[in-house]
C-alpha cells in the first residue's frame, strides 16, 4: 500500500469518526439546552470573609458541566475599588457566569463592600450593557449585598437584581465574631425578626421599606443539628426576612442537613448546586 493511500485512508477514517460524533453528540447537547433558560442576564458570585473566587469554583464548574453555561470571567476588585474583568462575555452569551474576587478579603466595613458590589455592577454595564443581573452570595458575602441594596435598591440607572441566593448569610452577626446574644437569640418563625440585632444588622433596618420588590430570593442554610453551620446560627441567616419585610416577588428558605452543610463546604455541594440550577435557570 503506497504513502499516498494510507494518507487518503487515515483522513478518511478521521472524516468519517468526526462526523459519527458529531451526528452522536448533538441529541445530548439539544438535551441539556432544553432544560435550562436560555437568557443573557448574567449571574454574579460572592465570596465571603477571609476567601476569594477560588471558593465559588466548585459550583461556577458544576454548573458549565450541567450546561447551563460556556462562559465564565472573573471581576478582580482592587483594595481601592478599581475593578479588572479578567476574561470576555461573548455577544449573547447564555447565562454567562462572573466570579467576584475581593482582594482585600478580611474588611468589615460593610459599606465599603456594598460600593464595591456596585463598581462590579457598573463595570459590567459600561462594557456589556447589561440592565439585569442575578446574584448569589456567601457567608460575609451577602452584606456586601445588603448594603449595595441598601444605599442603591432605588437607583433604576444600576442593572437591576432579578435573582438573589444569600447562603449562610451573617445577616446577624456570626458566632464569636458579632452574632447578637448567641445562643440564646431566637427569631420570629411568622416575621423573622431577631429578640438581639447587633449594629450592622440595626443599620440594614431601611430595607424593611426599601428592598427591590421584583427580586426573586432564595435563603440556604446550613444546620448540623445544632442549630448552626459550625460559624453562622441558623437564626442569624433567618433573621433576612424581618429585613425584607415581605417586599420580594418570592421568598423561599431551605435547610442543608448532612456533613456537607458545615458553613465553608455549602458551596462544595452537589445538594446546593442542583438547588442554585433549579432556581436560577429551571424552566
Amino acid at each position: 500500500m503506497t504513502k499516498f493511500i494510507k494518507f487518503t485512508l487515515t483522513i478518511f477514517t478521521a472524516l468519517f469518526l468526526t462526523i459519527i460524533y458529531g451526528l452522536a453528540a448533538k441529541p445530548i447537547h439539544a438535551d441539556l439546552s432544553n432544560k435550562y433558560i436560555h437568557s443573557t442576564t448574567p449571574t454574579l458570585f460572592f465570596h465571603g470573609y477571609g476567601s476569594g473566587a477560588h471558593a465559588e469554583e466548585y459550583m461556577v464548574n458544576g454548573f458549565v458541566k450541567a450546561g447551563v453555561s460556556k462562559t465564565v470571567i472573573t471581576a478582580d476588585v482592587a483594595g481601592d475599588g478599581t475593578v479588572t474583568l479578567k476574561g470576555d462575555i461573548p455577544h449573547n452569551a447564555v447565562n454567562p457566569l462572573v466570579m467576584v474576587n475581593f482582594n482585600d478579603n478580611h474588611s468589615t466595613n460593610y459599606e465599603l463592600q456594598g460600593q464595591w458590589v456596585k463598581n462590579v455592577l457598573e463595570e459590567l454595564q459600561a462594557k456589556y450593557h447589561f440592565k439585569k443581573v442575578n446574584i448569589e452570595a456567601h457567608s460575609m458575602g451577602n452584606m456586601a449585598v445588603m448594603y449595595f441594596l441598601l444605599a442603591n435598591a432605588g437607583n433604576h440607572n444600576l442593572p437591576q437584581i432579578q435573582k438573589q441566593v444569600a447562603m449562610a448569610g451573617t445577616f446577624d452577626g456570626a458566632i464569636g465574631w458579632d452574632e447578637a446574644a448567641y445562643p440564646t437569640m431566637i427569631v420570629n418563625k411568622k416575621t423573622g425578626k431577631p429578640s438581639a440585632m447587633n449594629d450592622s444588622y440595626q443599620k440594614l433596618l431601611p430595607l424593611r421599606h426599601r428592598y427591590p420588590r421584583q427580586i426573586k430570593l432564595l435563603n440556604i442554610y446550613g444546620d448540623l443539628k445544632d442549630g448552626n453551620d459550625s460559624q453562622v446560627s441558623n437564626a442569624s441567616c433567618l433573621s433576612l426576612k424581618y429585613l425584607i419585610n415581605n417586599r420580594a416577588r418570592s421568598y423561599r428558605e431551605v435547610k442543608i442537613t448532612g456533613p456537607n452543610a458545615k458553613h465553608e463546604l455549602l458551596h462544595h455541594n452537589p445538594q446546593v448546586n442542583k438547588i442554585l440550577i433549579n432556581f436560577f435557570w429551571g424552566k
